[in-house]
C-alpha cells in the first residue's frame, strides 16, 4: 500500500485568525522536542515541549501547522472549537500545551479523546496505529522516535527540511484520527486485532 504525504506548510503567525470566530470540529496533534526520558519521566510532560503542532478544520477543510513561534493561535483555535478530536490528546498532548498557555486546557476545550473512550469500554488501551490499521487497512508513516530525531537535526544544522518532515509525519496523524473518527461515527465501532492476531471490534462510543 502506497501512503499518501500530505502537503504541508508552516503557518506564518496569526495566518488563521480569520478561522477564530468559525465553529466547527477541530482534529488535534503535536509532536514533542524531548523524550520522556529527557525530563525525568511522564510527570514531567509540561517540560517536553512542542515541535510542531497540527490541526485540521471540518469548517476550512485545511489542515494548519504550528510551531513555537504561533503556538498560540494553535491554542485559540483548541479553545473556540465546537469540538476537539484528538487520540491521547487530553492526557498527553495538551499537558505538553500547557506550558504554553495560562487556559486550563482540559477544562476550557470540548473534548473527544478516542483512546480515553476506547479504555472505558474495553478496560486498557489500544494505539492508534493498531485501530487504523485494522479498520482502514493504513498506518504511521513513521513514529515518535523518528520526530525526536527529526527535531534534534533540526536544532544542530537549522536545516528546515527536518521541520518538515515532524510536519508531514504530524498531518499524517492528523488524518489518520480523523478517518478513525469518522469510521466510528459511520460504523458505530473500530476494529483492532488482540494479542494472538484476532479480528476484534469495539464500540465507538463517541457516536452517542
Amino acid at each position: 500500500m502506497v501512503k499518501k504525504r500530505c502537503h504541508v506548510t508552516l503557518a506564518p503567525s496569526s495566518a488563521i485568525s480569520y478561522l477564530f470566530g468559525v465553529p466547527g470540529i477541530v482534529y488535534f496533534d503535536l509532536e514533542t522536542q524531548r523524550s520522556f526520558g529527557d525530563v525525568g519521566g511522564s510527570t514531567n510532560k509540561d517540560k517536553m515541549g512542542m515541535s510542531v503542532g497540527v490541526t485540521y478544520s471540518t469548517e476550512t477543510g485545511q489542515y494548519h501547522i504550528f510551531d513555537e513561534s504561533n503556538v498560540e493561535d494553535m491554542v485559540d483555535q483548541l479553545i473556540k472549537a465546537d469540538l476537539v478530536v484528538g487520540y491521547n490528546h487530553v492526557q498527553f498532548d495538551y499537558p505538553v500545551l500547557q506550558a504554553y498557555t495560562i487556559y486550563d486546557l482540559v477544562n476550557q476545550t470540548i473534548n473527544c479523546d478516542m483512546m480515553m473512550d476506547i479504555e472505558g469500554v474495553l478496560g486498557h488501551r489500544l494505539k492508534l496505529d493498531a485501530i487504523a490499521a485494522a479498520s482502514l487497512n493504513s498506518g504511521k508513516t513513521a513514529d515518535g522516535l523518528d520526530a525526536l530525531k527529526w527535531w534534534q537535526l533540526y536544532k544542530k544544522t537549522g536545516d528546515a527540511e527536518h521541520m518538515m518532515n515532524i510536519a508531514e509525519y504530524c498531518c499524517y496523524d492528523v488524518k489518520v484520527t480523523k478517518e478513525v473518527y469518522e469510521y466510528g461515527l459511520e460504523h458505530g465501532l473500530v476494529k483492532y486485532k488482540d494479542r494472538s492476531g484476532n479480528l476484534q471490534e469495539v464500540e465507538a462510543t463517541w457516536k452517542k
